[in-house]
C-alpha cells in the first residue's frame, strides 16, 4: 500500500503501542490515555454529531462561493446601478484569489489553534464583508469603495473553506468516510459559485429587460434596489451561519476517529521544509495547479471565446453552471468509489484527466469547424464543456486527499493550503493578463487540452504512497 516509496521512520506509528486512543489534551491533540480508553489500540470512535459539523462548514464554503461570485452573472446591471467599469468588474472577481495572499497565516492558524477558532474568524470575515456591502450610501463612489471591501473581505475567507476540508475529514470521520466527507466540503464552495448563475439574474433584470420602465433613471433605481435585495439576502444567510457556528462548533471529538487523526504531525517549519523538498509532491502540486488554474481563467471568459460561434451569455452562463453541478455531483460519487476501493486515487486521476484531455481537444477542434469540419451545434458544445467541467472539477477532492497521503505526516492544512495557494495564484495571473489581453482568445481554448495533457503525464510518472492509510489500515488492527 506504498510502503515502498516511503522511509522506516515515516511508516512507523505515531502513537504508543500500549494505550488506547484516549481524549483530546486541552492543547488541541489527543493523548493515549490508557484509564480513558480501551486497553489495546482500536480503530477509533465515530460520533453522529460529524454530520453536523460537515453540514456547517459545507454550507459556509457553499455562502462564500455564492457571496464571490455575486457580480459576475448580473455584471451589466451592476454597472448600471453602481457605475461599476469593466476594471471594477474583473476587480470584483479577483478579490477571491487575491484573498488567498495570507493563505499561510490562516494554515498557521489552523494548524496551531484548531478548526473552531478558524472557521469562527472565517464566517466572521464573511459577516464583516457581506454587511460592508449592504450599508445604505448614496454616494457611489462610496458605495464602490464598500462592496470592494466587502468582497475583499470575503476572498480572506477563501483559504479555510477550501483548505480545511482534509482536516475537517481526518478530525471527525473514519478511514472509510474521508475521502466522501473531503469531497463534500470541498466541493460546495463550487456549488455556491454555480448557484450565483441562478439567484443573480432571477432576482435582477438586465437592463434591457423586457418589463417596463417609465425612464431610465427609474429602472437603475428598480434594478440598484433588486440587487440590494440580494446584498441583504447573502447577508442574513451569513449571519445565521456565523451564530449556528458560534452556538455549536466543536474543534474535534472527544474521542479519535483513527490512529491517523490522534498521530503526532510535523511542525509549522518542518512541514514546509518537507513539502518544497518533496519532488513527487511538487510534482502532483504541478499537476493539480495548472490545469485547474487554465480551466479558472479559461470559464471566467466563457462567453467571449463562444461568441465568435454564435453563443449567448446566457447559454454561456447555463454551460458553466451545469459543468460545475455536474463536477460535483460527480466528485462526490467518485469520493465514495473511493472510499469502498482504497489505494485506487492514481487511477481515478488518470481516467479523469484523460477524459478531461479528450473534452477540452473536441471542444477546441469544434470551435475550428472551418478547417476540422467538425459538427458545430449546440448540443456538441454543451457537451463537450460540460464533461469538461465534470472531468476537472471532479477531480479537486481526489488530488486533496492523494496530497495527505504523499506528504503524511505533514498536517493537512499545510499541504491542501500550498496547493490552492499555487492554483488560485495561477488563476489571479490568467485573470489579470486577460483584463489587459482580451481581443483574441481563440489561443486560450489550445492551453487547455495541453495543460489537460501536460497534467495526465506527471499523474502517469507519479509515484502513489498511502502512509496515512497504512497507518490507520496496518497499525490499528
Amino acid at each position: 500500500m506504498g510502503a515502498g516509496w516511503s522511509s522506516e521512520e515515516e511508516r512507523q506509528p505515531l502513537l504508543g503501542p500500549g494505550p488506547g486512543l484516549g481524549p483530546a489534551a486541552p492543547g488541541g491533540a489527543w493523548r493515549g490515555r490508557g484509564e480513558a480508553a480501551a486497553a489495546a489500540p482500536g480503530p477509533g470512535r465515530v460520533y453522529g454529531r460529524r454530520w453536523l459539523v460537515l453540514l456547517l462548514f459545507s454550507l459556509l464554503g457553499f455562502a462564500q462561493g455564492l457571496v464571490w461570485n455575486t457580480w459576475g452573472p448580473i455584471q451589466n446591471s451592476a454597472r448600471q446601478a453602481y457605475g461599476f467599469s469593466s476594471w471594477d468588474i474583473a476587480l470584483l472577481v479577483l478579490w477571491g484569489p487575491i484573498g488567498f495572499l495570507p493563505c499561510f497565516a490562516f494554515m498557521w492558524l489552523l494548524d496551531k489553534r484548531g478548526l473552531r477558532i478558524t472557521v469562527l474568524l472565517t464566517s466572521f470575515l464573511m459577516v464583516l464583508g457581506t454587511g460592508l456591502r449592504c450599508i445604505p450610501i448614496s454616494d457611489l463612489m462610496l458605495k464602490r469603495r464598500l462592496i470592494h471591501g466587502g468582497q475583499l473581505l470575503n476572498g480572506l475567507a477563501g483559504p479555510t473553506v477550501m483548505n480545511a476540508a482534509p482536516f475537517l475529514s481526518t478530525t471527525w470521520f473514519s478511514a472509510d468516510e474521508r475521502a466522501t466527507a473531503t469531497a463534500i466540503a470541498s466541493m460546495l464552495s463550487y456549488l455556491g459559485g454555480a448557484c450565483a448563475f441562478l439567484v443573480g439574474p432571477l432576482v435582477v433584470p438586465a437592463p434591457n429587460g423586457t418589463s417596463p420602465l417609465l425612464a431610465s433613471e427609474t429602472s437603475r433605481t428598480h434594478i440598484k434596489d433588486l440587487i440590494e435585495t440580494v446584498l441583504y439576502a447573502e447577508f442574513g444567510v451569513v449571519c445565521l451561519l456565523f451564530s449556528a457556528t458560534l452556538a455549536y462548533f466543536p474543534p474535534r471529538p472527544p474521542l479519535p476517529p483513527s490512529v491517523a487523526a490522534a498521530s503526532q504531525r510535523l511542525s509549522y517549519r518542518r512541514s514546509f521544509c518537507r513539502l518544497l523538498s518533496n519532488m513527487r509532491f511538487l510534482m502532483i502540486a504541478l499537476a493539480y495547479a495548472i490545469p485547474l488554474g487554465v480551466f479558472a481563467g479559461w470559464s471566467g471568459v466563457l462567453d467571449l471565446i463562444l461568441t465568435p460561434v454564435h453563443v449567448s451569455q446566457v447559454d454561456a452562463g447555463w454551460i458553466g453552471f451545469w459543468s460545475i453541478v455536474g463536477g460535483c455531483v460527480v466528485g462526490i460519487g467518485m469520493a465514495r468509489f473511493a472510499d469502498f476501493i482504497r489505494g485506487m486515487l492514481k487511477l481515478i486521476l488518470l481516467l479523469l484527466f484523460s477524459g478531461a484531455t479528450l473534452s477540452s481537444t473536441w471542444f477546441t477542434l469544434t470551435c475550428l469547424n472551418s478547417i476540422t469540419h467538425l459538427p458545430l451545434t449546440t448540443v456538441t458544445l454543451y457537451a463537450s464543456c460540460i464533461l469538461l467541467g465534470v472531468f476537472l472539477n471532479s477531480s479537486i477532492p481526489i488530488f486533496f486527499e492523494l496530497f495527505v497521503e504523499t506528504v503524511y505526516p505533514v498536517p493537512e492544512g499545510i499541504t491542501c493550503g500550498v496547493v490552492t495557494f499555487l492554483s488560485n495564484m495561477f488563476m489571479g495571473v490568467l485573470l489579470f493578463f486577460l483584463t489587459f489581453y482580451h481581443t483574441e482568445l481563440s489561443w486560450f481554448n489550445w492551453c487547455l487540452p495541453g495543460s489537460c495533457l501536460l497534467s495526465l503525464l506527471l499523474i502517469l510518472c507519479f509515484r502513489e504512497s498511502y502512509d496515512r492509510l497504512y497507518l490507520d489500515v496496518v497499525v490499528s488492527v
